[in-house]
C-alpha cells in the first residue's frame, strides 16, 4: 500500500519539472496539490467506507436475532470506523508529502496519530456503550453494577491512551514515561490529593448526571439544603433556602450520601406523608344509633349502607349472637374514620388523582395508633404544597371528634394534678 501512496503523490513533481518550472516552484506547486488531492481523496475514502460498512451493519443488525448488532448502530459505531480508514491513509501519505518539510512531517505526523489514538479510543468506548446497553437487556445482569465496570476498563484504556499521546508528543519512550510517572505519583497524589478527588468526582458526577446546576439536594453532614448554585473541581456551592451558603467538597458528592429531589420537581406530584396519633383507648365499636348519624356524614353515607348490608348477611348468614359487640363482624369509629379520610383526599382538588393516594393504619406505639396519609400534591412549589397539606390536616384534625376518637396528646402536669 505505501508504494502506491508513493507513486501517487509523487506523479506532480516530475511532471512540473519537464514543463520548464524551477525546481523551488515545482516543489510549492506540487506540495500544494498534493495536500488538495490528499484532502480529496481522504473525503473520498471516508464517504465510500462510510457508506459500506454502515450498510453493512444495518443489513446484519436486520438479519440476525442477537440485540447486539442493533446497539452497535444505535451507538454509531461503523461511522467511526468509517472516520479512521482515511486518517490511516492521511497517516501514510503525510511524510511522503512532507518529506522534504522535515519540521511540519513531525508536527502532522504527531497530531494526525494522536487524533488515531483517540479515535481508536472512541471506538471502543462505542462498543462499551453497546455491550453495556446489550447487558442491561439481560435478566441475569439486570442487578448488576454493568455502568462501573464499563466506566473502570475505559479509565485503564484512557490511561494507556493519554500515555501513548504524551510519548508521541514529546518523543519519550513509553516505558520511560510509566517509569517517571510511577516515581513522582507519590508526591503528586500527596500535594494535589483534594484536587485529584475533586476532577475524579467531578467526571463522575457529570457522567452519571448525579448533580446539576438549579438542583435542589439535602445533605445533613454539612447541612446543605437548597439549590446547587456553582459546581467546580474542588467545590459544590448550595444556597440554602435561609439564604447561606453551603460550601460541599466535590469528591462528598460521591463518597457520601445525599438527596437529589430533581425526580420529585420533574414528577406530577409532591410526596404528602405525615400522621397522627390516634388514642388507643378511643377506639371501639359503632352501635346502631351511631351509624344513623355518621350516615349524615355525605362522603361516607353510601359506604355505610354498602358495609352494613354485607355485615348483616354475614352475621345472619353465620347466625352471629349480636348481644356481644365483639362477635362476628362489626364496624368500628377508627375503620369509618379512615375510610372517610380516604374520600376526602380523593375528592381534595389540590392532590394528583393519578397518583397512589391512601390512608393507611401504622403499626401501633406506646403513643396510640399512627393514621398516615399517603397521597402527592399537584402543586410542588414550598409554600403552596405546605398550604395544601396543613389545609387537608386541619379538616382530619377537626374531624376527629366527629367519630368519637382522640388524638394522643402529652398530658400537662395540671391534668396530672387532677
Amino acid at each position: 500500500m505505501y508504494k502506491y501512496i508513493e507513486k501517487i503523490f509523487n506523479f506532480l513533481y516530475p511532471v512540473f519539472r519537464q514543463w520548464g518550472l524551477g525546481s523551488s516552484l515545482a516543489s510549492y506547486l506540487s506540495l500544494v496539490l498534493n495536500i488538495i488531492l490528499l484532502c480529496v481523496l481522504a473525503y473520498a475514502i471516508y464517504v465510500v467506507f462510510r457508506l459500506i460498512l454502515v450498510t453493512i451493519m444495518a443489513v446484519i443488525a436486520q438479519k440476525t436475532k442477537t440485540r447486539f448488532d442493533d446497539l452497535l448502530v444505535t451507538n454509531e459505531t461503523a461511522k467511526y470506523i468509517a472516520h479512521l480508514i482515511p486518517l490511516l491513509f492521511i497517516y501514510k501519505s503525510v511524510p511522503i508529502i512532507l518529506d522534504k518539510y522535515v519540521y511540519w512531517e513531525g508536527v502532522f505526523g504527531k497530531l494526525v496519530g494522536i487524533y488515531i489514538v483517540m479515535l481508536v479510543l472512541w471506538i471502543i468506548r462505542t462498543i462499551f456503550n453497546a455491550l453495556r446497553d446489550y447487558l442491561k437487556l439481560k435478566p441475569r445482569y439486570s442487578d448488576k453494577p454493568i455502568d462501573s465496570f464499563i466506566q473502570v476498563i475505559m479509565i485503564v484504556l484512557w490511561t494507556v491512551g493519554i500515555t501513548v499521546i504524551i510519548s508521541k508528543l514529546f518523543d519519550i519512550n513509553q516505558k520511560e514515561l510509566l517509569t517517571i510517572l510511577g516515581a513522582v505519583s507519590a508526591v503528586i497524589i500527596l500535594i494535589f490529593r483534594d484536587t485529584i478527588l475533586g476532577f475524579v468526582s467531578s467526571v463522575q458526577v457529570s457522567i452519571n448526571d448525579m448533580v446539576r446546576i438549579g438542583d435542589w439536594i439535602t445533605m445533613d453532614k454539612f447541612g446543605a439544603d437548597g439549590d446547587v448554585i456553582e459546581i467546580n473541581l474542588a467545590t459544590v456551592k448550595v444556597r440554602n433556602f435561609d439564604n447561606t451558603t453551603t460550601t460541599i467538597p466535590t469528591y462528598s458528592l460521591s463518597s457520601d450520601s445525599f438527596q437529589n429531589w430533581r425526580g420529585m420537581l420533574n414528577s406530577d406530584g409532591r410526596r404528602i406523608k405525615r400522621h397522627i396519633l390516634i388514642k388507643t383507648s378511643s377506639i371501639r365499636f359503632l352501635e346502631e344509633t351511631e351509624l344513623s348519624d355518621l350516615k349524615k356524614i355525605h362522603l361516607i353515607s353510601d359506604y355505610i349502607d354498602t358495609r352494613k348490608l354485607e355485615i348483616d348477611e354475614y352475621n345472619s348468614n353465620n347466625k352471629i349472637d349480636k348481644s356481644i359487640a365483639i362477635n362476628g363482624r362489626n364496624l368500628t369509629n377508627l375503620g369509618l374514620f379512615r375510610k372517610y379520610i380516604t374520600e376526602y383526599l380523593f375528592n381534595y382538588p389540590g392532590l394528583n388523582q393519578e397518583m397512589l393516594m391512601l390512608c393507611r393504619q401504622l403499626q401501633s406505639t406506646s403513643h396510640g395508633v399512627p393514621l398516615e396519609v399517603y397521597a402527592f400534591s399537584h402543586d410542588k412549589r414550598f409554600e403552596n404544597y405546605e398550604y395544601t397539606m396543613s389545609d387537608i390536616f386541619d379538616h382530619i384534625i377537626a374531624s376527629v371528634s366527629y367519630f368519637d376518637l382522640e388524638i394522643f396528646e402529652t398530658a400537662t402536669e395540671n391534668e396530672l394534678k387532677v
